[in-house]
């Protein structure tokens, strides 16, 4: 019975592409080829306790029928395939890019490499604000004053420190660029409340204008070489905040969308961009998609949904569920997050370890409920967790102290690397699970059948736990509060 029923659920998987299918072949007969044959793997190891990041050590495959209810385990199942993963990346914001060109040439180049490079991150996605937002030194726009036909739209601004550091993010990146864009708020002519802050709405009488602004910022970034993958409708479209905001209800964006924005991206040749609704909370995704995406107008230009981490703020743990149920809703629709950092920065705490806890908890839970793309907020910040004009400092992954010219690697870093380095542009997500709360785990297979496992240990204690695959089984130490990535 029991193997009747094993075999009716890998009846209703989810089939491979073909190149995928290949891989994984290669893959299972390479694994099972001799059952007394020991496949090698390699275990990369960061903990809070050990000097050294990504330390590499080596295990063994052995036979391993069926594990205990004692033994520590994390499951894998490599027949079982999801979402797609589209890449991970950082906001290039005007508080980054003003940063970045406060270091020497030396610590510009380390920066870079230590993000974009061969042996870095390997980011491949870019953001970046249209218009101002908390992380600019002002408040600036692209237009004078009530110019309704945008005559005098102009990027100038940008040309001094984002688009230059994007340019540099681009080279580095290659054919695997992605750049999308958010506006946190039109100009303040366009809006009721006569102000870029402190939320408002976009008067009706400009949804036209303010699609049209999309195709000026558009063009006017392609024209310099820097291809648009795609663009959020509005950053944070239900946050009153004392800096750059606009407030749209699910129906205001989906009219927007429906009936201005997309239809003037399509006109202009923007066909292929990716449009992303929401952009905010985890809290209020799943009511923002199904409301908005029930416009089947606003459904037909839509092609992501984007989320923040956020929702702390009403004293709420995070709504992992509330990803999966959106995941379930919409699946044409891939899931993207869009932003998230830790607030309050205090220099004295970027080497607390909990900055890179609250990082792997979050990346691991999404994309165990669908996420396909992941964008860190600020990718720098100085010592002050700025540049800000709103005084809304947050920490990030690097942080430099202009005073000294030093970059700092925050435990945020190397959780994010954990993943970034590891798993590969279109690989998929694979069946993984741990039989222990304080274990998480989320597992990916790459296109070239490689298999990538990450496993955190969150509890304060040494723990040996099986990694366990259709019958065999190694046996890794994990270290108290760590983060591990098993390469097979």
């Amino acid at each position: 019975m029991q193997s009747k029923k094993l075999n009716n659920l890998k009846q209703q998987k989810m089939k491979p592409r073909p190149i995928i299918l290949l891989s994984f072949l290669a893959f299972s007969i390479s694994f099972a080829q001799n059952k007394n044959t020991a496949k090698e793997v390699s275990i990369y190891t960061t903990a809070k306790n050990q000097k050294e990041k990504f330390v590499l050590s080596k295990g063994n495959f052995q036979n391993y029928p069926q594990p205990k209810e004692t033994d520590v385990c994390v499951f894998v199942d490599p027949d079982f395939k999801y979402q797609k993963f589209l890449g991970i990346g950082g906001a290039i914001t005007d508080a980054s890019a003003e940063t970045f060109y406060k270091l020497s040439k030396n610590k510009q180049e380390e920066f870079l490499q230590a993000y974009y490079g061969k042996d870095g991150l390997k980011y491949n996605i870019v953001r970046t604000n249209m218009n101002s937002c908390d992380f600019s030194s002002d408040s600036y726009t692209y237009v004078q004053d009530n110019d309704k036909t945008l005559k005098t739209f102009n990027i100038q601004h940008d040309e001094k420190y984002k688009i230059p550091l994007i340019k540099e993010a681009q080279k580095l990146i290659g054919k695997d660029f992605k750049f999308y864009f958010s506006p946190w708020t039109p100009p303040a002519w366009m809006k009721d409340n006569n102000s870029m802050l402190k939320g408002g709405k976009l008067k009706k009488e400009y949804y036209q204008t303010w699609a049209n602004y999309y195709i000026k910022f558009i063009k006017e970034y392609e024209k310099r070489g820097m291809p648009v993958w795609g663009l959020t409708v509005q950053n944070e479209p239900m946050a009153v905040q004392t800096w750059e905001s606009c407030i749209y209800t699910a129906d205001e964006e989906a009219d927007f969308l429906g009936n201005y924005l997309g239809p003037t991206l399509w006109k202009n040749g923007y066909k292929n961009k990716q449009v992303i609704i929401w952009d905010h909370n985890r809290d209020l995704l799943y009511q923002r998609a199904t409301t908005t995406l029930s416009n089947t107008t606003a459904n037909k230009y839509a092609t992501g949904i984007g989320f923040h981490w956020y929702e702390f703020w009403t004293k709420s743990q995070p709504m992992f569920s509330n990803v999966e149920e959106t995941h379930k809703a919409f699946p044409d629709k891939f899931l993207i997050f869009t932003e998230g950092c830790v607030e309050k920065f205090k220099f004295e705490e970027i080497y607390d370890w909990r900055l890179g806890e609250f990082y792997g908890k979050n990346m691991i839970n999404d994309f165990n409920n669908g996420l396909s793309a992941w964008t860190d907020w600020n990718i720098l910040v100085d010592e002050t967790g700025g540049p800000n004009h709103a005084g809304n400092f947050c920490f990030a992954p690097i942080v430099a102290d202009t005073r000294t010219g030093e970059l700092h690697y925050t435990a945020e870093y190397y959780y994010i690397g954990h993943i970034s380095k590891y798993v590969k542009l279109n690989a998929r997500r694979i069946g993984s699970v741990t039989n222990r709360d304080y274990l998480l785990s989320t597992s990916f297979i790459n296109p070239n059948g490689e298999m990538v496992v990450v496993v955190m240990n969150t509890s304060e204690k040494e723990t040996q736990y099986n990694l366990w695959i259709e019958g065999k089984s190694v046996s890794i130490i994990s270290p108290a509060n760590s983060i591990q990535t098993i390469v097979i």
